[in-house]
């Protein structure tokens, strides 16, 4: 039976596992961008907007005790020509550190940027496309039509969130959402992050449905005031709903 949240007036959605399949991003994405971390360091390595991430990597790779004795604010040429060499164990210890990040599902956020930029050669190519669930789109473009607002909130970054609509199963589906957040905004276990999404929407919790196939990220939501629903998804790690409405399609949602 259809849900009917009353005074709701924007949808906030998760990606994985709520308007796409689980396995996408962790059999499609996370191994596209690991097979090419190694390329695209070194063919990226002269162009400055690199070298801030570089940076920031060579930082937690310190920190975890895999930088040796290089030094994680090396200038911009330094971090070029090491890069850029073959046959740089530095290098070669990026690469693994980055790749050991993505095997473990780790979010730094300078990783997160490096696999957006990848993605981004990805979509652009023709290799990547993102298969929305059939109930996104007509969900979405009804919301839309109805003066509902339409917001994102993944761990993903917000250039990885905005590719993923863009290039997608349903064509670019990017200009129906109105605001984007990532981890940047907070944790998606806290509610603080909801309350912040929710004043950055200029909105009151209440007035905002959260859909989500983790059970502590619409807990915090709620803690937050929200509305929620529970996203049940054939190939969701999650499959009890615990004290949340579970749907299995956003044609549930009637607002």
């Amino acid at each position: 039976m259809p849900t009917r949240p009353g005074g709701i007036q924007a949808v906030l959605l998760d990606i994985e596992g709520t308007t796409c399949p689980v396995p996408f991003v962790s059999q499609v994405l996370f191994p596209y961008a690991r097979e090419r971390l190694d390329g695209f360091l070194r063919e990226e390595a002269d162009k400055p907007a690199l070298a801030p991430l570089i940076e920031a990597i060579d930082t937690a790779m310190a920190a975890a005790g895999n930088g040796r004795s290089e030094s994680p604010t090396a200038s911009h040429d330094e971090v070029r020509i090491a890069v850029s060499s073959g046959n740089s164990e530095l290098h070669r210890r990026r690469v693994r550190f980055l790749q050991g990040l993505i095997d473990e599902d780790r979010k730094l956020p300078a990783l997160k940027e490096l696999q957006g930029l990848i993605w981004d050669r990805g979509y652009a190519g023709g290799e990547l496309r993102c298969p929305l669930f059939d109930d996104v789109a007509p969900a979405l473009q009804a919301w839309r039509a109805a003066g509902l607002e339409l917001a994102v909130y993944s761990s993903g970054s917000v250039k990885a969130q905005q590719l993923l609509y863009r290039h997608s199963n349903a064509g670019d589906l990017s200009p129906l959402f109105s605001h984007w957040f990532d981890t940047s905004t907070g944790a998606k276990g806290e509610a603080a992050s909801y309350r912040a999404i929710a004043a950055a929407m200029g909105l009151e919790p209440r007035a905002i449905l959260f859909v989500s196939d983790a059970r502590a990220e619409l807990e915090a939501a709620r803690t937050a005031g929200m509305a929620t629903r529970f996203s049940l998804r054939h190939e969701n790690p999650e499959q009890e709903a615990g004290p949340f409405e579970a749907i299995t399609s956003l044609a549930q949602i009637d607002i």
